[in-house]
């Protein structure tokens, strides 16, 4: 009897001593948050908690529908609220705040010239690493590193993302871009562009980065089971497909025989991505003590790199050069082909802006064919399919940057006011509030309208506007221009002389297709690892010759 009422007990109390837990940590936090003097909301589950950002969308309908359920809990408490809330909350509260969660205090700052501050004052408002560590699937990078080493592999790395790279990066892309219109053009319909944007994203990584190229393929072409050893983009798109198993249960952990064949798969091309990885090292490390040359790609600069800076001041270590080159494959593949899904879907809604793209790519390389065109001349002329990207992100940014206070307490001014805030305390650029905040992108802020990124001028001539400084924060830090130069290079290929819609559905006009295209972009859009477009197969598409 006593063992059956331990065992009835026990979640009970279980139960009972999570809630005091939290109740307490909530109490501290709050406490903390009141010396800023700022408004205060409270979320009683971390966001930083991995178990409830599985199912923090699923449960939260669940509250919603209860009596009360329109609270700071079901408002705040799941990933991507800021993209639906906007600027609502700052409107309500002022350009600062603070959500009291049971780990930590997360200050919301709105206010451009603020943000501009705190990205200035890198040393005294760090990355919180402890939230980027999982990113260590090879090795420490540049997304994980502080202080000195982050200093170091920063500047190395600065080094290795020049003009040479972004040729390579131009005129691969240029080929890859051509063959994909091509496939595309092919078919009647195309059920979802996403899978092909990323094969592309993942063939100029390829090229850049190893300095290996492949053939485009479209999504119905390729098979389905290629092994993840078969080859290095075989592994690399197993492990970048699949870096939630692999972020979420650690590399060791799925190494287990007794796992699912999905697992192991995953394993297997870690370790075929981490061998290659270590042949091209030892090659290049020969290569470099024997004074020969070789081909320029990401990795091979960062080893030569790293072993000029060895004489000096340090360079990265073997780990660290794995490391760094999982976290460009990473961040380049993800955040670039998300955001090409999602701009190809607003030109899709948008036929006025594919013509007015048109019209300056046709200024820019007249009846030159994509093999004439030039990086250095042409690139930099390109400037309104550079600012569907900007405008793209400006609404829906991949991922947000952070920062935090680290063990120090920090000042910031806001609208000529300075507030303290304590230690441990997270640091929020408000994203989705500054990037569409009346105040600083006019009444239409909402509106997807790229040509608020031009000054008036002749195509293929005009200027690039930044609106506000600070006000923009989609590149707050990395390497941006190798993605800006992958996507001007596509979006110039596709709409020189084609075009795309949705394909209609049920007898619907155009304009009602054009329509849903809006609808599933705002309704339909939501963080896995980053912000993407979860079901775009829901709005088939057509590319037709103009």
């Amino acid at each position: 009897m006593a063992w059956l009422t331990l065992i009835l007990t026990t979640p009970a109390i279980l139960v009972a001593a999570l809630v005091l837990s939290t109740a307490l940590s909530l109490f501290r936090n709050y406490l903390d948050a009141r010396t800023i003097g700022v408004p205060i909301r409270f979320v009683p589950i971390s966001p930083l908690n991995p178990f409830w950002a599985l199912v923090d969308k699923k449960v939260l309908p669940i509250f919603r529908r209860l009596p009360y359920g329109g609270n700071s809990f079901t408002r705040y408490n799941w990933r991507g609220w800021e993209i639906e809330d906007r600027y609502r909350s700052h409107q309500e509260m002022g350009d600062v705040w603070v959500l009291v969660t049971p780990l930590k205090n997360w200050v919301y700052v709105n206010d451009p010239e603020a943000l501009m501050s705190i990205f200035r004052r890198g040393a005294e408002f760090p990355r919180p690493v402890f939230v980027t560590e999982v990113l260590n699937v090879f090795g420490p990078n540049i997304s994980t590193a502080e202080g000195e080493s982050w200093k170091t592999q920063r500047r190395i790395a600065t080094h290795c993302f020049n003009e040479q790279t972004n040729d390579i990066v131009w005129t691969e892309t240029l080929s890859l871009a051509k063959d994909m219109l091509h496939y595309w053009l092919s078919k009647t319909s195309l059920p979802t562009a996403a899978d092909d944007l990323r094969t592309l994203s993942l063939h100029v990584l390829s090229k850049a980065g190893f300095g290996k190229s492949f053939r485009f393929q479209g999504h119905d072409e390729r098979q389905s089971e290629s092994s993840p050893s078969a080859n290095y983009k075989e592994s690399l798109q197993t492990i970048l497909e699949n870096c939630v198993l692999i972020l979420g249960f650690g590399v060791n952990f799925i190494a287990h025989p007794w796992l699912p064949r999905r697992f192991r798969r995953v394993h297997e091309a870690w370790v075929s991505f981490h061998s290659y990885m270590t042949d091209i090292y030892e090659e290049e490390k020969r290569a470099f003590a024997a004074g020969e040359t070789s081909d320029h790609n990401l990795m091979t600069s960062l080893v030569r790199a790293s072993q000029d800076a060895q004489k000096t001041s340090g360079g990265l270590t073997e780990s660290e050069i794995y490391g760094n080159m999982f976290a460009f494959n990473f961040a380049g593949h993800d955040t670039t082909a998300s955001t090409f899904t999602f701009a190809t879907y607003y030109l899709a809604a948008h036929p006025e802006v594919q013509n007015w793209l048109s019209e300056e790519i046709h200024a820019v390389f007249g009846d030159r064919e994509p093999h004439m065109w030039n990086y250095r001349a042409d690139f930099p002329r390109l400037k309104r399919c550079l600012s569907v990207m900007y405008e793209t992100i400006r609404l829906l940014t991949p991922v947000p940057p952070i920062k935090w206070t680290a063990d120090h307490s920090r000042t910031i001014t806001v609208g000529g006011k300075s507030y303290l805030l304590p230690p441990h305390s997270m640091v929020a650029p408000s994203y989705g509030s500054v990037q569409t905040d009346p105040r600083f992108w006019g009444s239409d802020s909402l509106t997807w309208r790229p040509s608020r990124w031009i000054k008036d001028g002749k195509p293929g001539d005009e200027e690039f506007d930044h609106p506000v400084r600070g006000a923009f924060i989609g590149w707050s830090e990395g390497t941006r221009e190798f993605s800006q130069v992958e996507f001007t290079a596509t979006m110039a290929v596709l709409f020189l002389n084609a075009r795309v819609d949705p394909v209609t559905q049920g007898g619907e006009s155009m304009g009602k297709a054009r329509s849903r295209i809006m609808d599933l972009i705002a309704n339909d859009s939501g963080y896995v690892l980053l912000l993407q477009l979860l079901h775009p197969e829901r709005a088939p598409l057509v590319w037709t010759r103009q």
